[in-house]
């Protein structure tokens, strides 16, 4: 049984009481607090992170409205790599989705300024969605489509663009490179501080087709006998390990060159005439698929992914629909998205 100590308690008019000194909760640490044996309704102080909570019978709650600062990486799907039909020339690669990324000092696509962490207070439903990526380009004169859009709250990344089938690459989060049009064909753009431009094609034997833009570097052009490069993803530590996503796709060539190289982060390498199919873009990472040629087929896009980091005071409740796993980095949380799409909230 609780014992109430107090040398004075004073009864004013009606049924208010007062105390003559400070009311001094109980102080515990974290971990002191949760080895107690705690009911619905008691009351503490934590040490651990100065403020009072209360038991609601499951959890301990805050009982102060404090905001929650959520830091997030958020990747779109890539952009499929294109093919052509047998006997012409004009793939190209895919390019990687939009990369938006608020962690620390690092860069957001196309290496801008780090996008804005996001602040709001518990219990605040908000929807997150990782975007898949785009299916490859058939052995055919049709363009490879665009990856899908990852979303966190109000924030979109942008689907990478499809690599263009003797045709310009299409524009997306980074633009996928262009394959011969019967002239140079022109890489399409990519989207402002979400990635870059895709490459352009040559319009001379073997037509090499562009490579797909990156997160961090615009896809190299198909030039002389080789097919163009994706261009490189960019580096992130928000999970804390280094880890590099969203590279483009390979740009093809027809016949007798050298093939483009995925960029960096799982971007897929190019295939064509001598060489096959392209291959497809890393899973979970939003990198573009690599190209082909005279009835290959275009790798496909990688879907892409949603990271958030935040302080590992709350815990988060992910709604059906999304698949996703929570880790503990230092002081943090990191849950990282990989696929589907709802509503999360933090408690």
């Amino acid at each position: 049984m609780s014992t109430l100590e107090t040398n004075s308690i004073g009864k004013y008019s009606g049924n208010n009481v007062s105390i003559d000194d400070a009311l001094n909760l109980k102080s515990y640490t974290t971990a002191q607090r949760d080895a107690l044996t705690s009911v619905a309704g008691d009351i503490i102080y934590n040490t651990t992170n100065t403020r009072p909570e209360f038991f609601d019978g499951s959890n301990w709650q805050s009982m102060q409205d404090e905001n929650l600062i959520i830091s997030s990486l958020i990747i779109a799907g890539g952009g499929g790599g294109a093919s052509s039909v047998s006997g012409n020339a004009g793939g190209s690669g895919g390019g990687a989705g939009g990369y938006i990324n608020s962690y620390s000092t690092e860069s957001s696509g196309a290496n801008s300024s780090t996008a804005s962490t996001l602040t709001l207070l518990p219990g605040t439903n908000v929807t997150v969605t990782v975007g898949a990526g785009a299916a490859g380009g058939p052995g055919s004169n049709t363009n490879a489509s665009n990856g899908s859009n990852s979303v966190f709250d109000t924030t979109t990344a942008i689907g990478g663009g499809g690599g263009g089938s003797r045709a310009n690459g299409l524009a997306g989060g980074s633009g996928g490179g262009a394959g011969y049009t019967g002239g140079t064909g022109t890489g399409g753009t990519g989207t402002a501080n979400q990635g870059t431009d895709g490459g352009s094609s040559s319009a001379t034997s073997p037509y090499p087709g562009g490579g797909g833009g990156g997160a961090g570097a615009a896809g190299g052009n198909g030039s002389g006998s080789n097919g163009g490069n994706g261009g490189n993803g960019l580096s992130s530590s928000i999970t804390g390990s280094a880890v590099t996503r969203a590279g483009g796709g390979g740009g093809p060539v027809w016949s007798g060159g050298t093939p483009g190289t995925g960029g960096s982060g799982g971007g897929g390498d190019a295939g064509g005439y001598d060489f096959g199919n392209g291959t497809a873009g890393t899973v979970n990472t939003g990198s573009g698929g690599g190209g082909s040629m005279t009835g290959g087929t275009g790798g496909a896009g990688g879907s892409g992914i949603v990271i958030l980091r935040y302080s590992n005071s709350y815990t988060i409740t992910i709604g059906a629909g999304l698949t996703g796993t929570t880790a503990t980095d230092g002081s943090d949380k990191v849950t990282t998205f990989t696929a589907g799409t709802g509503t999360v909230s933090w408690s």
